[in-house]
């Protein structure tokens, strides 16, 4: 494994090079700080926190021109995604190495996800009505609770706000591909709300190119297509007294086609439901109020006739208290409830669980230093308590210029299939635990702004298959990484660099010891070109990923590969555009999960109707 160890001195070269090639300053901007809630449930500007953050904004995904969520997150710093196919086909994310299960994700607050699978159905997820994506790296179970892991992943829906706004965009592209949004926001002063409905239909491409003995086990050399309606419905007011109410709504629904022996065909619904309520007892007390039920559901068929379903509903809710307690010191105190239910025509022996946890946390500042601590009990009715905790520091070396540390442990909860499953599962399973350590540092200069963070995380108690197929929590992994993150202007063009080196190591013992984890591309990088001339936006992404293998035996290898996108935008009004991307410019042929096609060469070509617009 040494040879797969990672080089950092590489990675602050590069950053140091991107810095030394800026030929011009970053524009001067009166804008706030970016100002994000997911890494301590508070809020806090970007460049205060000491989690590792990336954001997502409305602006970006509307530069990016992505067609669906996997598409925007991969080449984040940390992130790997695995896709059996086009659109709307399985998806695995896998956050800073970890199992996809290990990735805690949140829509407006509300925890998603299956129970039964134990992940988040992105290649759902409607990006058209998305305004922002928080992605914050490192293990945050001493705040959420179970899956958290690799880090956490929330998703805002569009708020609103303002004066009355109608909105839309209309697109065609390859493989008979459309899809169409069109909303309405608004709200005044004090008020915010936000409705629109979406729709994406493709014919796709051929989701695997398998056999009876490899990939999905079949050969079907045929287009798997999809559809994805969806609505969000958003709103909330902010009354004189500082009292809050946002209240939100998303819905999914849709059917997508793939290759499989026993199925090739899923109808699905993915629906969040959620509130909030803020407000100001004492001057120093901030007491926040929210719940919400989300449901997966998922009816699955072969070559039309139903074969099986798998329904999960999840409610929550979380009291939290915020308590100022002097200058620059904040103490959170609050309790999160959870309820699983599933349906089912797998006969599972248990349908339901709960889960009570209470946290607490500390936010100080002395001087030039920062400390975050928290701390976390869960009681779940599966498998009795869990208890987590997280410590970070930060210190300023100069205006410019910080250092970070932090260590943290967490916990990943069995599925209702590790439990239950009929024939193939253990009622006596213990979660999957881990403890984590990070280093970083980071600064901002008259060239713009970098990031360079090492981390290593020990995972035990690891859930994984017996010879007769019984999961048992016998596995260890071992996950060494470094990430750098880096953005300027060089000649006019902004210029964005993320670059991660992974070493996601098994240390189970046996014959695959010392094996890469299946699925995880060891070295990822990706860099932005964007430029404005006029009423013309020109922009490129070149996204690179090194070897991965598929099996835990490391056998099935799946070649590095590279990819370039282009995209352009012109301003035919101040309220009407046009935008066209080509995706995979040269055709490369690629995989992510073994067997399973990637699209080729691809174009997309869209308007859009936005006034107002900044």
């Amino acid at each position: 494994m040494n040879t797969r160890w990672l080089n950092a001195a590489t990675l602050a070269g590069l950053v140091a090079t991107v810095a030394h090639a800026a030929g011009e300053k970053q524009p001067e901007s009166s804008a706030a700080p970016e100002v994000i809630v997911t890494a301590t449930r508070t809020p806090e500007t970007a460049d205060a926190t000491l989690a590792s953050v990336t954001v997502i904004t409305r602006q970006d995904i509307e530069r990016l021109q992505p067609l669906s969520v996997p598409d925007l997150i991969q080449g984040v710093a940390g992130v790997n995604v695995a896709t059996n196919g086009g659109l709307g086909t399985q998806t695995a994310v896998f956050l800073r190495g970890t199992n996809s299960d290990h990735v805690l994700v949140l829509i407006d607050g509300v925890k998603v996800g299956s129970a039964t699978a134990g992940t988040e159905a992105f290649q759902f997820l409607p990006v058209d009505q998305i305004e922002r994506i928080e992605i914050v790296r490192g293990p945050r179970s001493s705040l959420y609770g179970s899956e958290a892991i690799g880090g956490v992943i929330q998703i805002f829906t569009r708020k609103g706000g303002g004066a009355l706004t109608p909105y839309g965009s209309a697109g065609v592209g390859s493989y008979a591909t459309g899809k169409g949004n069109v909303g309405l926001s608004g709200g005044g002063q004090h008020g915010w709300f936000d409705a629109s409905v979406a729709d994406v239909e493709t014919e796709g491409i051929n989701a695997c190119r398998g056999t009876l003995t490899a990939g999905c086990f079949t050969f079907e050399p045929d287009r798997d297509g999809y559809r994805n309606r969806s609505v969000s419905l958003r709103g909330g007011y902010r009354f004189d007294n500082g009292t809050e109410v946002d209240m939100h709504a998303l819905r999914a629904d849709g059917k997508t086609q793939f290759d499989g022996t026993f199925e090739n065909e899923t109808e699905f619904v993915e629906q969040v439901i959620g509130g909030s309520v803020r407000f100001t007892p004492l001057a120093p007390w901030r007491v926040t109020l929210s719940g919400g039920e989300s449901s997966d559901d998922q009816n699955n068929l072969l070559n039309g006739a139903p074969t099986s379903f798998f329904d999960t509903t999840r409610d929550t809710f979380s009291f939290q208290n915020d308590v100022t307690i002097g200058k620059d010191q904040l103490v959170t105190l609050g309790a999160d409830y959870q309820n699983d239910r599933i349906g089912s025509t797998t006969a599972y022996t248990v349908t339901s669980r709960d889960d009570l946890g209470v946290f607490a946390q500390y936010q100080g500042t002395f001087g030039r230093n920062r400390i975050q601590l928290a701390a976390r009990n869960d009681d779940n009715s599966q498998f009795g308590s869990a208890t987590t905790g997280n410590i970070a520091w930060g210190f300023t070396l100069t205006e410019s210029l910080r250092v970070t540390a932090s260590y943290g442990t967490a916990f990943k909860a069995p599925t209702f299939n590790q439990l239950y499953f009929p024939g193939f599962s253990n009622p006596n399973l213990q979660p999957e635990k881990s403890q984590s350590a990070e280093i970083g540092i980071g600064g901002t200069s008259k060239w713009g702004t970098w990031s360079l963070n090492g981390y290593r995380t020990r995972i035990y108690d690891l859930i994984a298959l017996d010879s007769a197929f019984i999961p048992q929590n016998v596995a260890t992994a071992v996950i060494r990484g470094v990430e750098a993150i880096s953005s300027t202007v060089v000649f006019g063009w902004r210029v964005g660099l993320t670059l991660t080196l992974l070493d996601p190591e098994n240390k189970s013992g046996g014959v695959d010891d010392g094996n890469v984890l299946p699925r995880r591309a060891q070295q990822s990088g990706k860099i932005d070109f964007d430029r404005t001339f006029g009423d013309f936006k020109f922009g490129t992404t070149v996204f690179a990923q090194g070897r991965r293998y598929d099996d835990l035996a490391n056998t099935v290898r799946m070649a590095g590969y590279a990819t370039v996108d282009l995209r352009g935008e012109y301003a035919i009004t101040k309220d009407w555009r046009v935008q066209a991307r080509i995706g995979n410019l040269f055709d490369r042929t690629y995989e992510t999960a073994a067997y399973f096609n990637q699209p080729g060469l691809n174009a997309f070509v869209s308007v859009l109707y936005q006034p107002n617009r900044q």
